[in-house]
């Protein structure tokens, strides 16, 4: 397990969720909440070494919270935001910010960022040299990586270890349309038009709450379904997966 603990807070769940998701599957122990309340709850139960806040809280300036955090804590701090101006840069760095980035921010970006910061701490993100020697064996092993499967029958999702979880209708088109672009990007405009949602307000929630859904059954998987946000362009299905 990591010896380091990451806290995002950002109000917007769905960017949230996919920050969180994203950082999760590149290896590393996140969790994120939504509100300065609950990161200040969560702080009191748990140490952690960075800090990825976003200005525009519902309850209480990101600023303020980066002060807090600069002078009550070891963290460093990652502000993220839409305001890219000179003045709102300064304002975050003399309220502590180690870093600032401007949404939409490129995941990977955010990724390498945190890493830079962790290195800097001293905490070392690669993974051990333990792997067994089977597990170093020939490409065609590599390659034989654990599939997730959409049965259409039983309308449902399988993940790798075999656990399986029942899907809408809505849920199953929704995965099947990523599926057929395997760790490519689908974009939001095909997939309103796919679920035959309206390319309103109304269409784009009710496709957000799909996907939130679709995330929360990471609870009957034991793990999360590898759905990964391409933010303000649509989503990826970031795994293998079989339509049966």
């Amino acid at each position: 397990m990591a010896d380091y603990h990451i806290i995002v807070v950002e109000d917007d769940r769905d960017f949230r969720e996919s920050m969180v998701e994203y950082l999760a599957l590149a290896g590393m122990e996140v969790i994120g909440v939504a509100s300065a309340l609950e990161f200040y709850n969560s702080i009191s139960r748990q140490q952690y070494q960075i800090a990825v806040l976003d200005i525009g809280l519902p309850d209480q300036n990101g600023l303020v919270l980066a002060e807090f955090v600069r002078k009550n804590t070891d963290m460093r701090i990652i502000m993220l935001t839409a305001q890219a101006s000179l003045d709102s840069k300064i304002t975050a760095y003399r309220s502590g910010a180690d870093l600032y980035l401007v949404k939409p921010i490129d995941f990977a970006e955010l990724a390498a960022s945190i890493q830079s910061l962790l290195g800097r701490i001293g905490i070392d993100t690669e993974p051990d040299e333990k792997e067994p020697q089977a597990a170093k064996g020939s490409a065609a092993q590599k390659t034989d990586e654990p599939r997730w499967s959409l049965l259409r029958k039983e309308g449902c999702l399988i993940a790798p270890h075999g656990s399986r979880v029942s899907l809408t209708s809505k849920e199953f088109d929704f995965l099947e349309k990523l599926a057929l672009t395997p760790n490519g990007v689908v974009e939001r405009q095909a997939l309103l038009q796919a679920l035959a949602y309206d390319n309103d307000e109304l269409g784009n929630k009710a496709l957000d709450a799909l996907v939130h859904r679709l995330r929360r059954k990471k609870d009957d998987l034991e793990l999360p379904i590898p759905l990964k946000t391409s933010h303000g362009v649509g989503y990826i299905f970031a795994g293998r997966v079989d339509i049966v």
